[in-house]
């Protein structure tokens, strides 16, 4: 015999199932609301399974990739830019989240041409006092090429810097030539994650980007070998160049500290005049 419920226990259970999906979703809400508070990302759409955009990272083409190495040199501006608001992160809040905070250029005959740009960048953070103290050298080095007499130096150092994904990323570019030793080139870059208050390192960058490590890795490995091979066929011709050792773990990701990031492009570099006579330097892409 074909039993038939009365209408008011089916009204229950569609109840039931109401209040089921009502909990779960505040659950989810609540889960969703402590990960942006405690770690300020969380892409939307990769939960809801949608692919909102297709990653700009690590997709460049080979002559993509050339131009932006060849135009690496022309991006110090001496200013910051940024889409994000970044008011509540500022210390003096009169003045940019980076900003110069020494510029001087002057030429004495026979003794030193000078042209830098110094930036502060403008938080109060331990990780950010740490880092404008090692900016703070720059300052000092120019202090030491004031004082000196007939030693024909030539300083320069300008940056720039920008905000993208709460990721404030900066970098200093210093040219310094002493009387007869080999030009330095010198490049530092420093990192901050906005949202969370602390340094970024490079894996957690490329994680970021959506760019695998390992594929990092291999490619790093990949350009500096190319680089040495040209290195070695020129030394083969007579010419001294600085030499790459790419077993070295400077190329290791998680010794690399020197990168910058823009809206569109992530930049590795190796500047070997930050710890050697030396202007040589290789720049990767991605």
């Amino acid at each position: 015999m074909k039993v038939t419920l009365p209408e008011k226990m089916k009204l229950k259970k569609r109840e039931i199932i109401i209040y089921v999906v009502i909990v779960l979703i505040c659950i989810i809400s609540v889960i969703v609301a402590f990960y942006v508070q405690f770690y300020g990302r969380v892409d939307f759409g990769k939960i809801l399974g949608i692919d909102q955009s297709e990653n700009i990272y690590g997709t460049k083409t080979e002559e993509e990739i050339e131009n932006l190495t060849l135009a690496f040199d022309n991006i110090y501006n001496n200013s910051i830019s940024y889409e994000e608001d970044v008011e509540n992160k500022k210390e003096d809040k009169s003045k940019e989240l980076v900003y110069t905070q020494n510029e001087i250029k002057e030429i004495k005959q026979n003794s030193y041409d000078i042209d830098i740009h110094v930036p502060f960048i403008n938080i109060d953070n331990e990780v950010i006092d740490e880092y404008n103290s090692e900016i703070e050298d720059f300052n000092k080095k120019a202090e030491d090429v004031l004082k000196s007499e007939n030693k024909n130096i030539i300083y320069t150092v300008n940056y720039t810097a920008n905000v993208q994904n709460g990721i404030l990323s900066l970098i200093l570019h210093s040219n310094l030539k002493e009387g007869s030793n080999p030009q330095r080139e010198i490049i530092q870059t420093y990192n901050y994650d906005l949202r969370n208050n602390k340094k970024i390192t490079l894996e957690e960058m490329l994680k970021i980007v959506d760019i695998d490590i390992q594929v990092a890795q291999d490619t790093i490995k990949s350009k500096i070998t190319e680089e040495q091979n040209r290195v070695n066929e020129l030394n083969n011709l007579g010419y001294t160049i600085y030499s790459r050792d790419v077993n070295n773990e400077i190329y290791n990701i998680e010794n690399i500290d020197d990168f910058y990031v823009t809206k569109d492009s992530l930049y590795i570099i190796f500047a070997y005049g930050n710890q050697a006579n030396t202007s040589e330097k290789d720049v990767i892409v991605f």
